[in-house]
């Protein structure tokens, strides 16, 4: 099968240039070991059910052999045998050579089983499932990086080629690789619902050898899809599970289980933006719900393209998701941070892209033409208050953003007279 170009890809060789070691994490399935795989000499795979026992026990005894080959050396799922991290990291210092090994694994490790951090020695990249731009249905007319660092960028009448109908589809069938082996549109949908199953049923016991309840697993994912883009309370969501079950679930057994799925990377939960630009002004500060592709919440909900064709503020929560999970590709290269504003006025921005050098763009994510003037009302609406707020606090005065984005499901992009771009999510790339 041809490898499509990740967003990972540039990041990777620049990483390798710079560190001994890179470790890629992310979800399961995302194409983490197919990434790496492009780029490495010689590969050893330790859920190789051939050499697994093999693997182990040399893992065990002389870690350092494992790490004999040609560089750089690939090591997936390195985390079956966690010596193995102290291992690269000795292994790095006594070479002092940049570019000797690429880890993969699909979650986070027990710190307690490594002796070392690894800082300067193994640097750390976390890849998502597939945007629209990697598998090549988004049109890539609009450049994110450009419209930051070129003020006169033109983006009128750049255009999408995708439908609602194709967005519905896409945000369903997800961003996995493994769809674009499958042999039909109803085969893609199936990869979700069996990630879904796998996260529930091995997985969650599996990442700390703590057996957890595969029913209960699938409640509270559920009840995270429900609420997926809100602001939604654990307290609320564990009162959801318990009126949906037949079992009982304390607040500590749900934080255990959520914590779990954050280190499997399926919950990816957005902080909040608290600047403080009107005085009295209460933000919230809980975190929005999400999930690394909005495939897991349609999959949960039991929910099909056709089905969410009728229902469009479902789908307005789920269209969200996906931009999120876009904009996190697009920028991975620049070390950005996705958070989100909401406060008691409900003036809201549903992110904030920050870069690591500051700068920053407002976003809201708008279907329909409809929607787009309130989208663009609520971003001018918060530049306002920022610049009022540097007037009278001259002493802390907070950066205005770089960029107001309304980013929709339409096919046409153009800057409006008052500043706020207008951008289709299928024209978007890095």
């Amino acid at each position: 099968m041809e490898y499509l170009n990740r967003t990972a890809d540039e990041m990777l060789q620049d990483m390798l240039d710079a560190f001994g070691a890179v470790l890629i994490e992310g979800p399961k399935w995302c194409g983490k070991t197919t990434t790496a795989e492009q780029i490495a000499r010689s590969v050893i795979k330790l859920q190789d059910t051939d050499m697994r026992d093999e693997y182990l026990t040399t893992a065990a005894s002389k870690p350092s052999m494992l790490l004999q080959g040609d560089t750089p050396r690939l090591i997936d799922e390195w985390q079956d045998a966690p010596v193995l991290w102290d291992a690269v990291r000795t292994m790095v210092d006594s070479r002092a050579l940049p570019g000797q090994f690429v880890l993969t694994g699909s979650n986070a490790v027990d710190r307690s089983k490594i002796h070392h951090s690894g800082n300067g020695r193994i640097a750390r990249m976390t890849m998502l499932p597939m945007s629209l731009w990697e598998s090549k249905e988004s049109t890539g007319e609009v450049s994110l990086s450009r419209l930051f660092n070129e003020p006169d960028y033109d983006i009128d009448g750049c255009r999408s080629k995708m439908s609602i109908e194709d967005l519905i589809f896409a945000a369903c069938r997800g961003g996995w690789p493994a769809t674009l082996a499958a042999r039909s549109k109803k085969s893609q949908l199936l990869i979700a619902r069996n990630y879904v199953r796998t996260i529930c049923s091995e997985d969650i016991s599996r990442i700390d050898k703590k057996q957890r309840n595969e029913k209960l697993a699938m409640q509270i994912l559920r009840s995270y899809a429900r609420n997926i883009s809100t602001l939604a309370k654990k307290t609320s969501m564990l009162a959801d599970v318990v009126a949906s079950g037949d079992m009982e679930c304390s607040i500590d057994t749900f934080s255990d289980y959520v914590d779990a799925l954050e280190r499997l990377f399926v919950i990816q939960d957005i902080d909040a933006w608290c600047p403080a630009i009107r005085s009295k002004t209460v933000i919230r500060s809980s975190h929005k719900r999400g999930f690394c592709d909005p495939s897991i919440a349609v999959a949960l909900m039991g929910l099909t393209p056709d089905a969410l064709s009728v229902q469009m503020k479902t789908f307005g929560f789920i269209f969200e998701q996906m931009c999120v999970r876009d904009l996190k590709a697009y920028t991975q290269g620049i070390y950005s941070q996705v958070s989100y504003y909401h406060d008691r006025y409900d003036l809201e921005a549903d992110f904030v892209l920050h870069l690591e050098d500051g700068r920053y763009a407002l976003i809201e994510c708008k279907l329909g033409s409809r929607e787009i003037e309130e989208g663009a009302g609520h971003l001018l609406e918060l530049k306002r208050l920022i610049r009022e707020h540097n007037e009278k606090e001259k002493q802390m005065p907070i950066r205005e953003p770089d960029l107001l984005i309304v980013l929709t499901g339409g096919q046409m992009a153009y800057t409006r007279t008052d500043g706020v771009k207008i951008i289709p999510l299928g024209t978007l790339k890095p």
